[in-house]
């Protein structure tokens, strides 16, 4: 078992130092490693940058299993960022749908836009360069920049940040300003010359197989004689875990209201949740709930669409979650009584054959409704 003594890491203030040795024995261990073990990814199969940048673009908050088929499914609509930019935001939408964090998917088109028009389709190589593109941060310009062009850009998101602070034994908050200052430094002060790109992922892939948030397979690590919270037993002490995440208990309704054969349908505005996808007539709820609907909802209604409708019936009630919410939502089903459908905040809204329901970038909770719609 290696010591503190062995390990020989300074940490000073901002900084926090290996040694020559300890970085080349470092680097050395985590390529072998990921040889090894690296798993066969779809986005793994080229360097290619928009292959690259779409999948870390995906990866944000969501599991390597969800991503799998979604990524195959956005690729094989937008083969090359020419065809991504060149699409409707809808048909972006539409295929993202049910990943979540729709914000994504609008900048990714937004993106692509721009580097066709200000790159002629081809990605920037610096990490500066990448972080004018509409959703691109430090991390994953990093990657980008690392992965396919093999450039010395450090990299740091969940896995690493709990990687590296276990090997530093870095005991304050990683999330804090001073933390990630300390980190993003250790990042870079352990990158080899070359093979740029394997060394990130193989740092990623160590943290999202080996060193897992709760029990960390030290006894698998290639890095174990250099940890320095497993040289002093706090590997399940760091990093500092993150205060528990607060929920807010919201009550919302939704109105499946139909006229002649067709579903009244609004699009969200700019502000909103889902902001451009489309959704059925959706409002909050009294907290107190269902017992204020009936005349309530159809003033809602009213409100919200121009519409006036037949007192809503009660079809059935899902529960759902979306950041830091848990939202109970009643599902409603209505007839069109009067009014011309209108949208006071500016944002579209139609009448919509049931048919024309599947070509609709729908939430996933909007998804369920329309599938409600087919049965009825």
């Amino acid at each position: 078992m290696s010591t503190a003594t062995d390990r020989n890491l300074t940490t000073d203030g901002d900084t926090c130092q290996f040694t020559c040795w300890q970085k080349q024995s470092l680097r050395r261990k985590l390529l072998a490693w990921y040889k090894k073990h690296a798993r066969d990814l779809p986005w793994r199969r080229s360097r290619d940058p928009y292959r690259v940048w779409i999948s870390e673009i995906m990866l944000q908050q969501t599991q390597v299993a969800t991503v799998r088929k979604y990524f195959a499914r956005f690729i094989r609509a937008f083969p090359n960022v020419r065809r991504l930019a060149a699409a409707d935001e809808q048909q972006v939408l539409r295929v993202w749908e049910g990943l979540g964090y729709y914000r994504r998917a609008r900048q990714l088109h937004a993106a692509a836009q721009q580097v066709v028009a200000e790159h002629d389709g081809q990605f920037p190589r610096s990490p500066g360069e990448l972080r004018k593109l509409p959703g691109i941060g430090r991390y994953t310009a990093g990657a980008i920049a690392s992965i396919a062009f093999d450039q010395r850009a450090p990299i740091l998101e969940a896995n690493t940040i709990r990687l590296l602070s276990r090997l530093i034994a870095y005991r304050p908050d990683a999330h804090a300003t001073a933390g990630q200052r300390i980190l993003w430094r250790v990042a870079e002060d352990i990158l080899p010359q070359k093979n740029v790109a394997q060394f990130n992922q193989a740092l990623m892939e160590v943290g999202s197989l080996v060193c897992t948030p709760s029990e960390p397979n030290c006894s698998q690590c290639p890095l174990w004689r250099l940890c320095g919270a497993y040289s002093a037993g706090l590997q399940h002490e760091i990093p500092r875990a993150k205060p528990r995440q607060q929920y807010t208990e919201l009550h919302e309704a939704a109105v499946i209201v139909r006229k002649n054969g067709r579903i009244l349908m609004r699009q969200c505005a700019p502000t909103e949740r889902w902001a451009g996808m489309w959704d059925f007539p959706r409002f909050e709820l009294h907290a107190d709930g269902p017992r204020f609907a009936g005349d309530d909802l159809v003033k809602k209604l009213q409100a919200q669409t121009g519409v006036t409708c037949s007192i809503p019936i009660r079809l059935n009630t899902m529960r759902h979650g979306i950041t830091r919410y848990r939202i109970t939502l009643d599902c409603y089903q209505a007839r069109h009584l009067a009014g011309r459908a209108r949208a006071p905040n500016g944002s579209a809204i139609r009448w919509t054959a049931i048919s024309e329901l599947p070509a609709l970038p729908l939430s996933t909770t909007g998804r369920k409704i329309a599938a409600l719609v087919s049965d009825l």
